[in-house]
């Protein structure tokens, strides 16, 4: 295959950061997103308060960023992809750190855990005080059906939660199905991607889901539909979106994964879906540099429903 501008630049400065390509947007809209959309702003790996007070971190932030958006969308939800406080996701944490950043739209916020919410306390008692929610749980978005999962628990509550998500499925024949959870199934990032969700991919990819969201890794990375064998899909695969750039600090590309498609971790942001009835639209929303001027998106794109 040929490659060329911007794909020649971006190849040089794959080894140090990592680097983003955005598709051209089309003329006119397709059709699958016709009519009124739900808007989402998702992000993990957000609060920490180690360094400097809550005012001046990443988490402020994307906070900010956030905000904004939802002033004139009473319908918008926020998913907050685990790893919401630093270090050890005590309570101490949310109440100091996260509740002033993220926590001014808690209202909205549907969350999952992550594993730095189990190393204070082994129930993740901060997390779940704080929340209020189950270690799984669904919910609606217009016409989708949206997952959040635990990708955390001990081997047999992960069995317990599979049945839950098959019969979840089962119950909620959706077209268009969104799932979420910390610990991607795939991540050219610094950690090695753990097959403990696997199983759950499967089901979802059975039942035709469209999306997985998840943090963990802190950087911004696309996938295209995959199966749970890491198998290219695009008749029925699942998009996955890293997206750990809530506000801690970043981290490098490792292992550069077949099929990741863009790469970026040059700024914290959050990724805006519009889900529409037929299709969903995305797009990366970094931080402003000087906080008045917004970066370039280094991602946007749109895919129909299956």
């Amino acid at each position: 295959m040929t490659l060329s501008s911007p794909f020649t630049a971006c190849l040089s400065l794959l080894l140090l950061a990592g680097c983003a390509v955005a598709p051209s947007a089309p003329a006119t809209a397709p059709a699958y997103l016709a009519g009124p959309a739900y808007t989402v702003y998702a992000a993990g790996d957000i609060a920490d308060c180690r360094q400097r007070g809550w005012q001046y971190t990443g988490a402020a932030l994307t906070a900010e960023l956030i905000d904004g958006e939802l002033a004139d969308k009473p319908e918008a939800a926020v998913l907050s992809l685990g790893d919401h406080t630093y270090p050890v996701g005590l309570a101490a944490e949310f109440r100091d750190c996260y509740a002033p950043t993220w926590g001014r739209f808690k209202e909205r916020t549907y969350p999952t855990p992550g594993n730095h919410e189990y190393y204070g306390s082994k129930a993740a008692s901060g997390y779940f005080d704080y929340f209020g929610r189950p270690d799984y749980y669904s919910f609606t978005l217009g016409s989708w059906h949206v997952i959040s999962l635990n990708s955390h628990l001990p081997a047999a509550r992960l069995d317990e939660q599979l049945a839950w998500l098959k019969d979840d499925l089962a119950r909620h024949p959706a077209r268009c199905t969104l799932a979420y959870w910390h610990a991607p199934l795939y991540s050219s990032g610094g950690h090695r991607a753990p097959k403990t969700m696997q199983p759950a991919w499967q089901a979802l990819h059975a039942a035709g889901a469209e999306l997985v969201l998840s943090g963990h890794d802190h950087d911004y990375e696309r996938f295209a539909p995959q199966d749970a064998s890491g198998n290219v899909d695009q008749a029925r695969g699942l998009r996955q979106f890293v997206i750990g750039t809530g506000g801690a600090f970043l981290t490098p590309f490792f292992y550069f994964m077949p099929h990741s498609e863009v790469r970026d971790n040059s700024s914290h942001g959050v990724l805006r879906l519009r889900l529409h009835e037929a299709g969903y639209s995305w797009q990366y929303l970094a931080v402003p540099d000087d906080g008045t001027v917004a970066r370039p998106a280094p991602d946007s794109g749109a895919a129909p429903c299956h």
